[in-house]
């Protein structure tokens, strides 16, 4: 019974960041913009420790990309989120990986064994379509992946591919808002209108699609 105080530390520290999400409330631009700005030339690098900071609770990290572009500009805006996003995705595989895994893996034991085979092959471009469509939410993905066998190399290159796509349209409506009807921007909102689109279609699909014999055992295993 000695291994359960992992997985019980890592729900703690995930619900106790929600918890004071809630408390300070859910981030605006203006807040993000008034909170870094007294910080000079740090500002970057105090941007981005709150975004990775948010990457870990169901924070909407849409605000924080746009508020990088408006803070920043195009490309250190990309840069200070493509950092959070890889930062913040790391820290949650490795949380998960060493609090939750253990215990999940003698838990599931067969099935979790024919999850884990499944996922070492073209796991990268697996958590690379997870991201880019944003089905499930950001830190569930990086605790769920960490329960899993995915290497840490293709599960943190698939995060940074999946993510880049967005991060770059969210960015530039920040970098480029004040002008709507240039070309950046335009752009931005086009691609994000696909990706949307993109989702809900794979989300529909994936609703109506029948269950396979695995994952109906998985699914009886966690019911």
């Amino acid at each position: 019974m000695a291994r359960w105080w992992r997985p019980v530390l890592l729900v703690v520290l995930v619900a106790a960041g929600s918890a004071v999400l809630l408390v300070t409330g859910w981030p605006t631009v203006e807040g993000v913009r008034a909170t870094t700005s007294a910080a000079g030339w740090a500002a970057p690098v105090l941007f981005t420790l709150l975004f990775t900071a948010f990457t870990l609770v169901p924070a909407p990290a849409t605000v924080m990309g746009v508020a990088a572009g408006v803070l920043f500009g195009l490309p250190v805006g990309l840069a200070t989120t493509m950092t959070a996003v890889a930062a913040g995705s790391l820290i949650g595989f490795a949380l998960s990986r060493s609090l939750g895994r253990e215990v999940v893996a003698g838990i599931g034991g067969a099935r979790v064994a024919r999850l884990d085979a499944r996922l070492r092959h073209g796991a990268l471009w697996t958590v690379a379509g997870g991201r880019l469509l944003p089905v499930i939410p950001f830190p569930v993905l990086s605790y769920a992946c960490g329960l899993t066998a995915v290497r840490l190399r293709d599960y943190l290159a698939g995060s940074v591919l999946g993510v880049l796509p967005s991060a770059v349209a969210f960015v530039t409506i920040g970098a480029y808002g004040g002008d709507p009807g240039s070309v950046p921007f335009v752009l931005a909102v086009a691609g994000l209108v696909v990706l949307a689109g993109a989702a809900a279609v794979a989300s529909r699909r994936r609703r109506r699609a029948p269950a396979t014999p695995g994952d109906r055992h998985l699914s009886s295993a966690g019911g």
